[in-house]
């Protein structure tokens, strides 16, 4: 998130697509209030239904689930025919007049870029990306066009990628009413102009596709050419549904990242520390210090066992080996019987996975399973679901009682990168314990057995430096806190950030972009608690934001060339004439000993360019442009390249696993998404145990919309079976149940010309706790993104009849 939600305040016009802020960020949504009441600001929300922040927008454009990129390429497109962009902006500080490779192209009839070859393995296409590239001089520095006329400078192909993404197209794919689209188009582009701020906010209904990371640079793309990232009231802002997701993505527990967002080391192609610095640190950009982050973090993970004479231990950090490790992958291995064992922690996979009824026979192939949760949930009780015969799994299952967030203290990052210090107020209940407790002891016992009894590589583990005993049996949580934050390892004593790590062994640091949140023991600066009396905000007095505590990040994008701010009434930085350095209401994202002009050569500081990209050459897998794709299981063909089926660079994991044939699409004539309500969270395992929640929502439902339901003989209140491909099953089709609430907050959408209905399902409810009902997952495919594998949630196909 680069900005945060203090920060809505100075927003003049929201976008809020792929998410329901009302419902599921309600702190949020008190901003976004702020701001309409305050200054007049118009809210925009771009969902299939209407929800409850739909409710309350100022405009409202109802699209078909999966069809993301096609209303916001439709944005990109108006913005470039109609110059909405701001230009200083876009010609300096993005690179748009960067000249591609002559030969790059993308294929209409096919849908491809230029580079594509078959991927066997994956059962999908692949990228070459040699002719993504940049054209570039002798000296290996990138051609640019200034005037941005040349046909093959990013802003031309980028005019001409999106050409075809008319008012008209778009309306035929999403299924959203003319007017309403260029209604939205022209208010979100008015924020274009210098001076103005656009927010854009998005959740699980971007992300959650097999185009899923496109659809997010997609957002980047329309925030880029509008001058909306580095500004007050701007920025692309996820929306974290939890108070520590930022935490838990930032200390990159992910198998492809290790903390701090630095790759995870390859086998194939980083045998060597060496190879691995070589091939992972870029020539420019910040990144160049990526040798000071990752040699400390070695050191923070062996201490004395990583010396200089042997590559800082780099030979025992774990290795991929090539196989995928995300969720889908690893049940598949599962079902396999390739996994033997599992420690979900804080996770429930029985009810939040894609395809969840597999997921759960799956988990009759485990020898053990290890289920760290509040109370018991369906993972570590799979072997009770539906279908189920106990006598015929073997699954030892050992269920450990954690402590709530309330009963531990520790940091937890928030949406807008905040790490703030939260206390405990209570003891946790019986022999529940926090899970860092739990993960000490755990390690410990982990330790000792490799000791004692070796392995395949146990210096692994037994060369891991681990002291973190405190008194009384607990974790010293101060200890964890100096290793995060990094220290000097000649005296121990904590680095003051980032700056002062180094890459010959006197640093160790467990997450460079930690690094300053706890410098001082005496008062830490994530327990800072001092409000802004003045200002726009940023309250660089309470807690700490990584990195540096930087609450708006690329904040050089919100002055001008000259660094004067381009909003007076609220700036975030800007140069002083005097002392000859950048000063402001933020830290600003600006090496401190750089000019005015350097600054305004690399406002973008982390990429290599040094500027924002909207064209991505190197990034994402399946192409440098957002395009439309369908979903995996679509009742229409892709409007745009009739031949391109969905995300070409998407994963088939399974055969015989989507709807692909017409016959299927007549068997599941609907669409269908799932969703959330405010009363219940994540897969409900908590929620569902609190009893004033399950009188408030008390089970399962789908919303249906009246004509539907007509069609369908369906009244509200009426059991409904729904069923999907994932559950038909050697010529029988099984289904799950659910009340049907019959509304008006869906309509029919009008597809090319076609009328198209959905469905909506809440997915918080499984067979456990006080309040129980059918796994909407049981329904959901298991395809993923291609970059992240993030699964295929929010649109895929059903049927729904009345039960009985």
């Amino acid at each position: 998130m680069t900005n945060h939600w203090i920060d809505y305040q100075n927003s003049d016009v929201f976008i809020n697509i792929g998410g329901n802020t009302a419902e599921n960020h309600p702190i949020s949504m008190k901003w976004i209030e702020k701001a309409r009441e305050t200054k007049g600001s118009k809210l925009i929300v771009i969902d299939p239904r209407i929800s409850r922040t739909a409710a309350v927008a100022d405009l409202y454009v109802s699209i078909r689930p999966g069809t993301n990129i096609a209303y916001l390429g439709g944005m990109i497109n108006y913005i470039l025919s109609n110059e909405r962009y701001h230009k200083e902006y876009v010609e300096n500080y993005t690179n748009a007049s960067y000249l591609v490779n002559e030969d790059f192209s993308f294929d209409e009839a096919t849908g491809l870029f230029s580079g594509a070859e078959d991927d066997p393995a994956r059962n999908a296409t692949k990228y070459k990306t040699e002719t993504w590239q940049y054209q570039r001089d002798e000296e290996g520095n990138p051609l640019k066009d200034p005037t941005l006329q040349d046909p093959n400078c990013v802003l031309q192909l980028m005019k001409k990628h999106y050409a075809k993404y008319t008012i008209d197209n778009v309306s035929k794919i999403t299924g959203a009413d003319p007017e309403a689209l260029e209604a939205s188009y022209e208010l979100y582009s008015s924020s274009g102009e210098p001076g103005k701020a656009g927010n854009l906010l998005y959740a699980m209904g971007i992300t959650q596709f097999t185009h899923g990371s496109q659809n997010v640079r997609a957002c980047a793309v329309v925030q880029l050419l509008l001058g909306n990232i580095g500004i007050a009231g701007g920025g692309v802002n996820a929306q974290r549904g939890q108070s520590n997701v930022q935490g838990s993505t930032d200390m990159c527990i992910l198998y492809h990242i290790v903390p701090g967002y630095m790759a995870t080391p390859q086998q194939a192609t980083h045998p060597t520390l060496a190879d691995y610095l070589e091939k992972e640190t870029p020539a420019s950009g910040w990144w160049t210090n990526k040798p000071k982050y990752f040699v400390s973090l070695l050191k923070a993970f062996y201490g004395d066992n990583a010396t200089r004479a042997n590559d800082f231990a780099y030979q025992w950090m774990p290795k991929l080996d090539g196989r995928d490790h995300s969720h889908i992958a690893l049940y598949k291995d599962m079902g396999e019987g390739k996994v033997e064992g599992m420690i979900c922690w804080a996770d429930n996979p029985a009810v939040s996975g894609p395809s969840a009824a597999n997921k759960r026979n799956y988990q009759k192939n485990l020898k053990w399973l290890v289920s760290v949760d509040l109370f018991e949930n369906e993972t570590a009780s799979f072997w009770q679901g539906p279908g189920m015969d106990p006598a015929e799994i073997d699954t030892e299952v050992f269920i450990l009682p954690a402590a709530a967030g309330y009963e531990r203290e520790g940091s937890k990052a928030n949406s807008g990168r905040w790490i703030q210090w939260t206390w405990k107020c209570q003891d946790p209940p019986g022999e529940a314990k926090s899970d860092l407790w739990i993960a000490n002891e755990m390690f410990k016992r982990l330790q000792a057995l490799y000791e004692n009894e070796g392995g395949v590589v146990p210096e692994q583990i037994t060369k891991m430096f681990w002291d973190y005993d405190g008194l009384d049996g607990e974790v010293d949580i101060v200890k964890v806190c100096k290793d995060i934050n990094g220290y000097r390892v000649a005296d121990g004593s904590l680095v003051t950030n980032f700056v002062g790590l180094a890459d010959d062994g006197s640093t160790a640091c467990g997450n460079w972009l930690y690094s300053g949140y706890y410098n001082n023991y005496d008062q830490p600066a994530t327990k800072n608690r001092n409000r802004e009396k003045e200002g726009i905000g940023t309250n660089l007095g309470w807690s700490f934001a990584w990195p540096l505590n930087r609450r708006i990040v690329y904040n050089r994008g919100s002055a001008d060339l000259e660094g004067k701010p381009w909003n007076p009434d609220a700036p975030v930085i800007w140069w002083d004439e005097t002392q000859q350095k950048w000063v402001g209401n933020d830290i600003p994202d600006i090496p401190g000993s750089w000019t005015l002009e350097q600054s305004t050569e690399s406002p973008f500081i982390m990429l290599p360019e040094g500027v924002g990209r909207l064209y991505s050459h190197s990034a994402l897998k399946d192409g440098p442009m957002p395009t439309h794709y369908e979903p995996a299981e679509s009742l229409v063909p892709n409007l745009f390249y009739p031949n391109a089926t969905y995300n070409p660079v998407s994963q088939r994991f399974y055969e015989d696993h989507t709807v692909e044939t017409d016959e299927e699409r007549e068997r599941y004539p609907y669409i269908i998404t799932t969703c959330r309500v405010v009363e219940h969270y994540q897969s409900g395992i908590v929620t569902r145990n609190i009893p004033w929640l399950n009188e408030l929502m008390p089970e399962l439902f789908i919303e249906i919309s009246e004509e539907l339901a007509s069609e369908l003989g369906i009244s509200n209140g009426d059991v409904v079976a729904i069923e999907s491909k994932r559950l038909f099953k050697d010529g029988n089709q099984s289904s799950i149940e659910a009340k049907a609430c019959v509304t008006k907050r869906l309509k029919p959408l009008m597809i090319n010309g076609e009328k198209k209905h959905y469905v909506a399902l809440p997915w918080h409810w499984g067979f456990k706790g006080m309040s129980t009902g059918a796994v909407a997952n049981d329904l959901t495919a298991s395809v993923g993104d291609a970059n992240t594998a993030i699964p295929e949630s929010k649109a895929f196909l059903c049927n729904i009849r009345r039960a009985g």
